[in-house]
């Protein structure tokens, strides 16, 4: 059986720690920020991250060095067979489609995964990753494995402030200023390569329950059956605002109790986009092989 490297970035959620402790790799996002280059998780804490923002800091997201993760590679691939590279979705960044063609070099050694995830579902595509590789599946199995059920995941956001959108020309000031007014909270939806508007609310309460509703509605179409055979992972992401995280954990228990619930922080990489006190539900189908 190949011994195969599971490498992702930190758009997963995963800390270095905990890439260590489950023998994963993690490649961490660049962000620039009043002209200064920064790695979340290196030299960039999620606290400081957002007292940029509240100092309306100049804050932009790249791609990582498509030399970086080359020499990632290289390095695994002296110690492991092959590599499976999980990024975040293409439709959100062009780091996976310049890893796919700079892949095409190693004959096969290197796959990457373009399963259009980020955040908490990426997170599960890690998981599902780990789980395949633990079942003798080789690196183009696994990836050929994840990408053609990339599609049975979730995510529902509640933005907070639509400073953010505004800021970054998602809406007009018109629409934020009325929206502000109105105490309007946008809901996105993730759900394959792009952020997309789903529904608009007025207030927290509503929101959360839009999303609780979302999620329900794709159990009874989507996954039907899929929770009560446990074959459904959930989640839920915040920016700045664990405490809300964790009331929303309870109210999503009440609906389905005893679901194995990640709560974990927003990627930063969406979070610049939405602003502090986001909350986002997601849900993804277990790998099926």
């Amino acid at each position: 059986m190949n011994k195969i490297a599971i490498l992702t970035d930190s758009n997963s959620g995963f800390t270095s720690t905990q890439a260590k402790e489950l023998g994963i790799f993690l490649i961490h996002m660049p962000f620039t920020i009043n002209g200064t280059d920064y790695e979340d998780g290196v030299n960039l804490s999620h606290e400081d991250f957002y007292k940029f923002l509240e100092q309306e800091a100049t804050i932009s997201t790249s791609m990582p060095s498509i030399g970086n993760v080359i020499q990632m590679w290289e390095d695994l691939l002296k110690t492991h067979d092959e590599v499976v590279y999980i990024p975040m979705s293409s439709g959100l960044s062009s780091s996976c489609s310049a890893a796919t063609m700079a892949s095409y070099d190693y004959d096969g050694k290197v796959q990457v995964v373009n399963n259009q995830r980020i955040s908490v579902t990426q997170k599960h595509s890690v998981f599902d990753a780990i789980e395949l590789a633990a079942a003798g599946k080789d690196a183009a199995q696994i990836k050929s494995i994840l990408e053609d059920q990339k599609m049975d995941s979730s995510i529902y956001i509640m933005v907070d402030t639509l400073k953010y959108l505004k800021a970054g020309g998602r809406i007009t000031p018109a629409a934020a200023a009325i929206g502000t007014l109105l105490n309007l909270k946008p809901v996105l939806q993730i759900q394959g390569e792009k952020l997309d508007a789903y529904s608009k609310c007025r207030g927290t309460k509503q929101a959360k329950k839009i999303m609780l509703q979302a999620i329900m509605d794709d159990q009874e179409k989507r996954f039907k059956g899929c929770f009560e055979a446990g074959k459904m992972r959930f989640a839920i992401a915040y920016s700045q605002n664990e405490e809300a995280a964790l009331e929303f954990k309870e109210e999503v228990l009440q609906v389905y109790p005893g679901a194995d619930i990640i709560i974990d922080p927003l990627s930063l990489s969406v979070a610049c986009h939405i602003g502090p006190g986001a909350l986002a539900l997601a849900c993804s189908k277990v790998i099926e092989y």
